[in-house]
């Protein structure tokens, strides 16, 4: 059996704490339209360079194993955010590196970790509700550019595309972007639903010859959400 590391209390909680700083630090400044991009080195081929901050923070593996469950806990949020909301990550993941400081903060000076707990979920109930009086409805294809135009960092061709293909497609449209064969940056409507297709794990195939998974008389579920995970 291997040998394990055991950290306790505030060693541990440091530790965490360092790798939770390290990705936020990398993914906050792409926070906003004002936002700075990220260069992301890659073993084959060109760095990539993005603006996503779920895309930095999928990319970020740290030696220490200790720090790197600070990470791993950080993407976790990020990855629900984008999951449920599909946008946002940056946001999260700042909140969460806040929340996690004042937590270990307020720890040392003697709170208590399950009192600190419940202030906090009561803290989201209350925000939750102030945010929702706060919001209002796009009135016109006008405001509909400017948050398409601030979601393509600023472009202003691609978010007037974006704004006519959801006053196209309505609210609860797909809109799925591919890479273009043409110089010009286009958008086709198709009707109808779309439903991923595909099975989610090779234990799925029933044919290994062919690479199929043939289901005979299989229960189908319809789902309101997003299902990321098999458990």
């Amino acid at each position: 059996m291997t040998a394990k590391d055991i950290k306790f209390k505030e060693e541990a909680r440091q530790k965490i704490l360092k790798g939770v700083q390290v990705l936020a630090s990398a993914v906050k400044i792409t926070l906003g339209p004002k936002g700075r991009n990220v260069i992301i080195d890659k073993s084959f081929g060109a760095p990539h360079i993005t603006k996503d901050g779920v895309t930095v923070a999928k990319e970020i593996e740290l030696e220490d194993k200790h720090e790197n469950m600070g990470v791993q806990m950080v993407k976790e949020v990020a990855n629900k955010t984008a999951d449920t909301a599909g946008d946002g990550t940056t946001t999260a993941t700042i909140l969460a590196e806040a929340i996690y400081s004042e937590g270990l903060r307020l720890v040392a000076a003697g709170a208590s970790p399950i009192s600190l707990k419940k202030g906090i979920e009561k803290g989201v109930i209350a925000i939750i509700e102030s945010l929702s009086t706060m919001t209002k409805d796009i009135k016109d294809q006008k405001e509909l550019i400017q948050i398409a135009t601030i979601s393509a960092n600023n472009d202003k061709e691609i978010g007037e595309i974006i704004a006519k293909t959801m006053e196209k497609v309505g609210k609860d449209g797909t809109i799925t972007v591919e890479d273009g064969k043409g110089f010009e940056t286009t958008s086709d409507v198709v009707e109808g639903m779309n439903f991923d297709r595909g099975y989610l794990s090779a234990y799925f195939i029933t044919n290994p010859e062919t690479q199929e998974a043939i289901l005979e008389n299989a229960f189908v579920l319809i789902y309101d959400k997003k299902i990321a995970a098999m458990k």
